[in-house]
């Protein structure tokens, strides 16, 4: 049976027995039986080689371990917000930082570089300025307003039924997002 460790361009974990071109971490992001139990852990998302000095990883999803992660290819984990690792992909990691500081000022180092891709990768609901990070449990508001410009997950033409003035039967927003 294939393991939930094969991500999605939205930077899904779903089970599949192909492994891709590249290989992955969030943190451990399963339980002592090997049950995925959140999207991540922690801010260092990173997309690493399938082989790296000869390395031997042992079976996968060892409790208490990172969760290995495979991505189809390149784009599949950019799109789904990791960056290139900075220890077995280091010439990668310095030309993608060497950009990224041309693009963004001030920011340097793998720190910032999470820092903002984090940011960025989290599914947030905007609402208004505000800012709103999805959790099962509801909304977290977060301190940074809205952005002017946002990627857009929800499918275009719902997007324009909202817009329209739609009005659900059941809720559209959980309380947690319209509650000041």
């Amino acid at each position: 049976m294939p393991l939930q460790n094969r991500v999605t361009p939205l930077g899904d974990l779903v089970a599949d027995p192909a492994r891709g071109l590249v290989y992955g971490n969030r943190g451990c992001l399963h339980d002592e039986a090997g049950r995925i139990r959140r999207r991540y852990a922690g801010k260092r998302w990173i997309a690493c080689r399938l082989e790296f000095r000869g390395w031997r990883r042992g079976a996968l999803l060892q409790p208490g371990r990172f969760t290995e992660l495979f991505f189809l290819d390149e784009a599949t984990a950019f799109a789904a917000g990791h960056r290139p690792c900075a220890l077995c992909r280091r010439e990668d990691y310095d030309r993608f930082s060497a950009i990224w500081r041309e693009l963004h000022l001030g920011q340097v180092g793998a720190d910032a570089i999470d820092a903002q891709l984090h940011t960025e990768g989290v599914p947030c609901l905007v609402l208004g300025p505000r800012l709103f990070e999805w959790t099962p449990a509801g909304y977290t508001e977060r301190a940074t307003p809205a952005p002017e410009r946002v990627v857009l997950i929800t499918p275009p033409s719902l997007v324009d039924v909202l817009r329209a003035g739609w009005q659900p039967l059941v809720p559209l927003l959980h309380p947690s997002a319209v509650t000041p």
